[in-house]
């Protein structure tokens, strides 16, 4: 009887993949957006309620994670930040990591690795504490929000439909968060406005 590989990457990362999300999360499709203000990486108090007007895109992060590292390490990550910026979304990368937890960053290192990475968000975000991952019920590196110019949530879950670390799989799969932008700056309805999250489980403090 033939049996059918399994990424061990893939194996490890189950936990992830099934995790509930936290019982305070509060951004569901279709519902306004679940309002924050948080420092960024250079120490700047970035509130969500600045950028109505605006589509947010939201991207949780932990740079040790290996799923991140498919999106970053094939550019996938860095070209779709630096597409859709410069049409005038705003791209807020979230580290949720708490202090001593694998993925954990301070501010100077956030923006020495994002430059590493040739990342191009608006800003980086920094939730020691998980008050904002834990609001949006983010439970893994990377897990996607599109927020509207109303400030209603339009899309939750994976940015894509191919659950691997393997960087060649970016360019044979669909890309969820690229269809939610896409129909969502053409003023139409999300077709796939939810998905399953795939990648590390955030790393929120006890």
């Amino acid at each position: 009887m033939k049996r059918t590989a399994f990424p061990i990457a893939l194996l490890v990362a189950l936990p992830a993949l099934v995790r509930p999300a936290p019982a305070a999360a509060q951004a569901v499709v279709g519902r306004p957006a679940p309002g924050f203000t948080v420092t960024d990486s250079n120490g700047t108090a970035r509130a969500l309620n600045n950028y109505r007007g605006k589509v947010v895109v939201l991207e949780w992060w932990n740079p040790e994670c290996p799923f991140v590292g498919k999106h970053y390490g094939s550019g996938n990550m860095q070209r779709l930040q630096k597409a859709w910026t410069g049409k005038g979304v705003v791209w807020l990368t979230v580290d949720s990591s708490a202090p001593g937890k694998q993925g954990y960053v301070d501010g100077a290192q956030a923006n020495t690795l994002m430059k590493e990475k040739g990342g191009a968000p608006t800003a980086v975000l920094l939730d020691p504490d998980g008050q904002v991952g834990r609001a949006y019920g983010a439970r893994t590196t990377p897990h996607m929000f599109v927020i509207d110019a109303k400030g209603t949530v339009v899309y939750a879950g994976g940015i894509d439909d191919k659950p691997s670390t393997d960087r060649a799989d970016v360019t044979t799969a669909r890309n969820y968060v690229q269809a939610a932008l896409d129909e969502t700056m053409a003023g139409r309805p999300v077709t796939t406005p939810t998905s399953q999250p795939y990648g590390c489980s955030v790393k929120y403090a006890p």
